[in-house]
């Protein structure tokens, strides 16, 4: 029996959600298929560049939390 996998397959293979099994199978697949591992190749590239994106609230949001945060504390009552 031939098991074909789709590109989704190689994905939950990279972010570590197949079974052993599963990673078995697809292991072998990557080997035989050199379509689905260029995918996966890229899938791996995409993953570590998506890792490495930063991202900073503006000053604006920032500034609206500390407001928002001070107002909240001098309405609060101490018991």
């Amino acid at each position: 029996m031939i098991q074909l996998f789709t590109p989704d397959d190689v994905i939950r293979y990279v972010y570590e959600e197949t079974t052993d099994d599963e990673n078995m199978l697809i292991e072998d697949a990557l080997i035989g298929d050199q379509e689905l591992l260029g995918f996966y190749l890229d899938a791996l590239e995409m993953k570590s560049l998506m890792n490495k994106i930063e991202r900073t609230p503006s000053n604006g949001v920032v500034s609206n939390i500390l407001a928002y945060s001070q107002n909240h504390r001098s309405n609060q009552s101490v018991a």
